[in-house]
């Protein structure tokens, strides 16, 4: 693989609702019906992250889960982001739900139902900016699930977190090296998450206690981001690229003025 020295720039749009203590894990969810569907945190968030896109010029991938659709407010939220930045916004998919899939027995028809709903209703709101690029919510990823992502026309998926403290994720028996195995026996390319001493630093792990500091250090020493005319290289299996990712909702901490801890940005 040709190292190629850049960064790609990741987040995810869950909101308080989708968390997995809330929504989609068989055990761990204790679900709160009276969560809105749009969170006040979420706004704040999506303020944040516009402003911290004013601040540079380096594209952004967004991940989004495709029943924020239902909301107009959301779906103006993200076509305000897409008209303000253009090309420097992509969107991928990250589910019709924040269902925790490999917590849950194997189910390939309702995985591909899942993944054919969730593609239809990004490409209808963000024509011009969806990618067939995949993550599964919370990084809850199993081996069954890839030849599912190739036959529904994914090219990418962005769900290994490479670390031992995540193995339980990937379901019974399987660990993130076997994932990665299958994945590799396809023509999907995989963008497994950054990790230093093969510890996470992305997403919660930039906030938990006993994480935070190796996750801090990891991105404070990140190649150059991707540029705009280097987005599609996300696709390009010849080109090692680190892949970081955080939340919309992370812009709303410090009250509101959290930024990703990038070195230059």
């Amino acid at each position: 693989m040709r190292v190629l020295r850049r960064t790609w720039f990741t987040i995810d749009t869950d909101d308080v609702r989708h968390v997995p203590s809330n929504q989609g894990h068989p055990t761990r969810s204790k679900p709160d019906e009276t969560l809105p569907m749009i969170s006040e945190q979420f706004r704040s968030g999506m303020k944040g992250l516009t402003s911290w896109l004013h601040g540079h010029e380096h594209p952004v991938t967004m991940f989004v889960i495709a029943d924020q659709c239902e909301s107009e407010e959301f779906v103006q939220m993200m076509n305000d982001l897409c008209s303000t930045f253009g090309e420097r916004i992509t969107i991928g998919c990250h589910g019709l739900h924040h269902r925790s899939w490999s917590a849950w027995p194997e189910d390939c028809e309702a995985f591909a139902q899942d993944l054919g709903a969730s593609v239809s209703i990004l490409k209808q709101h963000f024509p011009e900016h969806f990618k067939p690029w995949f993550r599964a919510p919370a990084g809850y990823v199993a081996s069954w699930m890839i030849p599912v992502l190739v036959e529904q026309g994914f090219t990418v998926d962005s769900s290994i977190n490479p670390s031992w403290l995540v193995n339980r994720k990937y379901g019974k028996g399987e660990s993130w090296r076997t994932v990665n195995s299958t994945v590799n026996a396809t023509q999907l390319v995989e963008r497994a998450w950054k990790t230093r001493f093969s510890l996470p630093t992305c997403g919660p792990a930039q906030h938990i206690m006993g994480l935070r500091w190796n996750a801090k250090g990891a991105w404070k020493r990140l190649a150059k981001p991707l540029n705009v005319e280097e987005i599609n290289l996300v696709e390009d299996s010849t080109i090692e690229l680190d892949t970081i990712y955080w939340h919309v909702l992370d812009y709303a901490r410090k009250d509101g003025t959290w930024s990703p801890p990038i070195k230059g940005l």
